[in-house]
């Protein structure tokens, strides 16, 4: 083995629509294994199979259709994050993130231990969502 230095690690500057696409990919995830996680709470599988939503109680078509908004916004966004151009991406970004982090610190709210540490996850993506969006560079004149 030499004592020579070794070179720098090589850096990479992720683009703010990847980014924020993959937080956006990241909090699906953290939805997916909160409810997952869910299901080996005792009494949860027999709840769902009778319609029932916790604490949203029976599921209405209205409420489904709620619910569809809720999870399939973000699952829109991490496409829509890389695709739209940049104006109109941060402008979404800067607003569903925002929105999306009081509907996670509501479900947070009484919560089961596990849920809630999952929604603090989810809370912290989704403030780096929002202050990515604020942040985005501006290109030199």
């Amino acid at each position: 083995m030499s004592n020579e230095p070794r070179p720098p690690l090589e850096e990479f500057r992720v683009p703010t629509p990847v980014k924020l696409s993959v937080l956006w990919a990241s909090l699906m995830s953290l939805y997916i294994y909160n409810d997952f996680i869910g299901l080996w709470i005792p009494g949860m599988l027999e709840m769902i199979s009778e319609g029932r939503m916790g604490p949203l109680g029976q599921a209405t078509d209205l409420l489904m259709v709620g619910v569809a908004v809720v999870v399939g916004l973000p699952a829109v966004m991490v496409f829509l994050s890389s695709i739209l151009p940049a104006k109109i991406s941060r402008l979404l970004n800067m607003i569903l993130g925002p929105i999306f982090c009081v509907l996670a610190v509501l479900t947070g709210i009484g919560a089961a231990p596990y849920f809630q540490l999952i929604v603090a996850a989810e809370v912290v993506v989704l403030i780096l969502i929002t202050w990515i969006a604020f942040r985005w560079p501006r290109q030199a004149p």
